[in-house]
């Protein structure tokens, strides 16, 4: 774990997650897909959020998500963790790996995105996801509203980069579209995703 003076980087077994003090949630989230992280007897769904051990106090924000409107929204999907065991599949619930989400999003385009790189995973086997969120539609308690999220996956088969941006709105109807650049994603966020 290493701290700067807005953002904590935590190491999990199944991601790494980069979480803002100030807006609370995560700005970066990152993770391998791969063929063995999906192929097995899938665990169900237990919905454990909660904070993070390794940043409780800040992350520990279950009341400001109570009664919002927004979803708890994955960056690192659950669906990504079924097959690692039931301790594997809890890191991924902890606080400092969510965002708020208008529900349009949340099962709208983000879900099906999360659907589409597990099948890039199974044809090509790693792939390297980076997810995070940006900007400040309002609070809810402690916790920015952002106004986008966005998401890039690479193809290590391939060496093929994609973007997406989605609009955090009611709405999902303006995510038609959602893909970009990575150099737009890289130029709105601060951060590089060049693979070595």
């Amino acid at each position: 774990m290493s701290f700067s003076q807005e953002n904590v980087t935590i190491i999990h077994q199944s991601y790494t997650t980069a979480f803002s003090l100030i807006k609370h949630y995560p700005i970066m989230v990152d993770w391998w897909l791969t063929k063995d992280r999906l192929n097995c007897n899938h665990l169900a769904r237990v919905n454990s959020f909660g904070p993070d051990p390794l940043l409780p106090q800040d992350t520990n924000l279950n009341k400001d998500y109570t009664g919002s409107g927004y979803d708890r929204g994955h960056m690192c999907d659950d669906e990504d963790n079924q097959c690692q065991g039931p301790e594997i599949q809890k890191e991924c619930f902890y606080f400092s790996n969510m965002a708020p989400q208008f529900h349009a999003l949340n099962a709208g385009s983000w879900k099906t995105l999360e659907g589409n790189s597990r099948k890039l995973a199974l044809l090509n086997d790693s792939i390297h996801i980076w997810a995070g969120s940006i900007g400040e539609i309002k609070k809810i308690g402690r916790v920015s509203v952002p106004a986008q999220c966005w998401k890039l996956l690479y193809i290590k088969k391939t060496g093929e980069y994609h973007a997406y941006i989605f609009n955090n709105t009611k709405d999902d109807s303006g995510n038609g579209s959602p893909e970009t650049t990575v150099q737009y994603i890289e130029q709105l966020t601060g951060l590089s995703f060049k693979m070595k």
